[in-house]
């Protein structure tokens, strides 16, 4: 196994992952995501995100992660978001995401992180099981909550007259 963090001629194979996720997490209809979006985003002046591949002992593309830094008040310190992990299903069992998570983890040791976290798909046993077979520990008692799309550009818009 290889891992090695993405650069721009990998957007091709980002984007693919990007899609068999979705595919997999039954949202392939919520992927606005493009070459030109990723390139920005990844690679432009001032990435959002990181991403590393995960290859096969043939250099096979198997995996990826796609992951940020957010920042932890009680702690005071910055930690690891993973956003995204993908292992192709013909290469589950062998590893590959462990090497990805312990990639991430390493990572955030080095970069004096005090959490890495992130969310799963609470029908995704076999990840929920892989997961906690690492130690992480599930957080049931918190809700994720978002705002997209319309939502987003409709919050904090105040209304004509309004001060």
């Amino acid at each position: 196994m290889k891992i090695r963090p993405a650069i721009a001629s990998d957007l091709p194979l980002v984007l693919a992952f990007i899609r068999d996720l979705a595919a997999y997490e039954k949202l392939l209809h919520e992927v606005e995501a493009t070459e030109e979006k990723l390139r920005a985003t990844l690679f432009g002046d001032r990435p959002a995100a990181e991403c590393i591949l995960a290859f096969d002992e043939n250099d096979t593309p198997a995996g990826f992660a796609v992951f940020f830094t957010n920042y932890s008040t009680f702690l005071a310190k910055p930690g690891i978001y993973l956003e995204d992990l993908f292992v192709k299903p013909a290469f589950r069992g062998q590893g590959l995401g462990k090497g990805l998570l312990l990639h991430l983890a390493q990572l955030a040791n080095e970069r004096g992180c005090g959490r890495m976290e992130w969310a799963v798909l609470d029908w995704n046993q076999p990840a929920i099981e892989f997961y906690e077979s690492l130690g992480a520990e599930r957080k049931l008692d918190w809700t994720i909550c978002r705002l997209t799309g319309e939502r987003l550009r409709n919050c904090g818009v105040r209304p004509p007259g309004t001060k």
